[in-house]
């Protein structure tokens, strides 16, 4: 028999962190708990009453658990508008008893999709049908109905309960957009996963594309002062990622401080050997090999020491003491790396502002797509993973590049690739000597490069990051003494540049691979 006087609250979730705690304060606050297979166990193993869904609406689980709350009895306890006299009414009639709160989180079909090996079956196995609806119901009216999707907010919701007595208006308003929220990235995944499945590898893009990011947190604002902004982490982005990166020192990073650490993070990750670099603006104003970090960062910083003031550090090793002193009198905004040592940190915890981000072991790992916004649009595309050494490369000249030329090419031609179009790098025993960055001419990136550069430039490489429309770019680089070029090739005067480098005496390699970077 229904008992409309009772508070019935509902508990079904996959996750069971912190819903005993949750259990026992609606228990003791005069809810009568229903719940679920595995959360009713869970309760009644930790002593705490419970009524199974099943025996609530007389009807078995049924399909393996496909169904088991899609009833009547359930969807009317929780869409009935309590200031509807006949809607009360129908409940009466139909012996539904209301339901006050709903406690509810889904099967994980996120990680169970981005988990290696999983099986299709699996994967569709973990679309939950019965929980979106009844978080829908709940959230849809929430005027009524308290639901909760996070179990960070069950201690809101139980302190609220035992302070007042029931959930205020405002709160259940709040819970009932992040629930939303919820289902709405929920059903992005899968759309994601079912729409790549039925595309196949002919088809990258689906025609229709569904986002959901989570805040991560708000910013203090955006590249200016005047711009709000906010930080979201992709479902399911992993280890080494920035998004999964976390921040073990200093003040709150900014919008700019994100792209740049960014950026760092992504080139120093192009190399397996010990690296540094040194970003400014989004782009590398220095980066270096080295046997230790702090002579990679060393021989970094002095690619463009005015530059390097102010900016961001990614080092692909642990951060260690040395390093730590070594970094000691250079102001920046901000270091990312894999870890940092007790004896670094004691020395870099002394700046009050300096961010530190510690990256976690591991590789990093680019999923889905890159976009970039546009008015009224999203650009989308794969990301520029390819990396083509200049050893699998086309030498075009009649000289081949030296061994030790050929691996400061394949350094030079991996740096240009994260810096800013149209891109020149020059470099010699793996470091920049110098940047030639986002000028509308390659020639002038070329002459800027070589103005820049603090050390001479005479038997060093270069490396650009497209073709050379014309040879200037080639005269420019054998004036400031290259000996050897690596670049894409493709263009219509490709002959003519070929027939300069000879003219100087250099080698040339194309790699039939671009990377601009706008």
């Amino acid at each position: 028999m229904a008992n409309p006087s009772r508070r019935l609250a509902l508990l079904s979730v996959h996750d069971k962190s912190g819903i005993i705690d949750l259990a026992r304060a609606l228990a003791a606050s005069g809810f009568t708990l229903l719940s679920t297979g595995g959360t009713a166990r869970t309760l009644a193993e930790a002593g705490i009453p419970v009524i199974e869904v099943s025996d609530h609406t007389g009807f078995p689980e049924m399909l393996d658990g496909r169904v088991k709350t899609l009833h009547p009895r359930i969807h009317g306890g929780l869409l009935a508008r309590r200031d509807r006299p006949d809607h009360l009414a129908a409940l009466r009639e139909a012996g539904i008893e209301p339901i006050e709160l709903v406690a509810i989180n889904l099967y994980p079909f996120e990680a169970t999709a981005a988990r290696p090996g999983a099986t299709r079956e699996e994967i569709i196995e973990m679309i939950d049908i019965g929980g979106p609806s009844m978080i829908r119901s709940a959230a849809k009216n929430h005027r009524d109905v308290t639901v909760v999707v996070d179990p960070a907010d069950y201690s809101r919701v139980a302190a609220a309960i035992q302070r007042l007595g029931a959930v205020p208006e405002d709160l259940r308003g709040e819970l009932s957009a992040k629930a939303f929220a919820r289902t709405a990235a929920y059903d992005a995944a899968i759309h994601r996963y079912l729409s790549a499945a039925a595309a196949g590898p002919a088809e990258t893009f689906p025609p229709v594309l569904g986002l959901a990011f989570e805040r991560i947190g708000e910013l203090r604002y955006g590249e200016n002062p005047h711009q709000a902004a906010a930080f979201y982490r992709e479902p399911g982005a992993p280890a080494g990622t920035l998004a999964r990166a976390a921040q073990i020192h200093g003040k709150e990073l900014s919008f700019n401080n994100l792209l740049d650490l960014d950026s760092a993070w992504r080139l120093v990750s192009e190399f397996t050997a010990t690296a540094a670099i040194i970003i400014k603006h989004n782009t590398p104003c220095g980066a270096a090999l080295g046997d230790t970090p702090a002579e990679a960062f060393s021989l970094a910083r002095e690619t463009d020491p005015l530059s390097a003031f102010g900016g961001v550090v990614a080092l692909n090793r642990p951060l260690d003491a040395d390093t730590a002193r070594e970094i000691g009198a250079l102001f920046l905004e901000a270091i990312i790396a894999p870890s940092f040592e007790e004896g670094a940190l004691e020395i870099l915890k002394k700046k009050t502002n300096l961010r530190l981000l510690r990256a976690g072991a591991g590789s990093l790992a680019l999923t889905g797509m890159d976009f970039k916004r546009v008015s009224g649009g999203l650009l989308v595309q794969t990301w520029d993973l390819s990396t083509t050494s200049p050893s699998a490369g086309r030498v075009v000249t009649k000289r081949t590049p030296l061994p030790r030329e050929m691996e400061d090419l394949d350094f030079a031609w991996r740096v240009a690739k994260h810096v800013r179009s149209n891109a020149i790098v020059y470099a010699s025993g793996g470091r920049t000597l110098g940047i030639g960055a986002g000028q509308m001419s390659r020639v002038d990136s070329a002459r800027i490069g070589a103005q820049k550069s603090l050390s001479t430039l005479k038997g060093s490489v270069l490396a650009s990051d497209a073709f050379f429309p014309f040879r200037d770019g080639i005269d420019a680089a054998a004036e400031a003494g290259v000996a050897a070029v690596v670049q894409p090739g493709g263009s219509i005067r490709d002959a003519e540049v070929i027939a300069a480098a000879d003219e100087h005496g250099m080698a040339m390699v194309f790699t039939g691979e671009r990377h601009f970077r706008h």
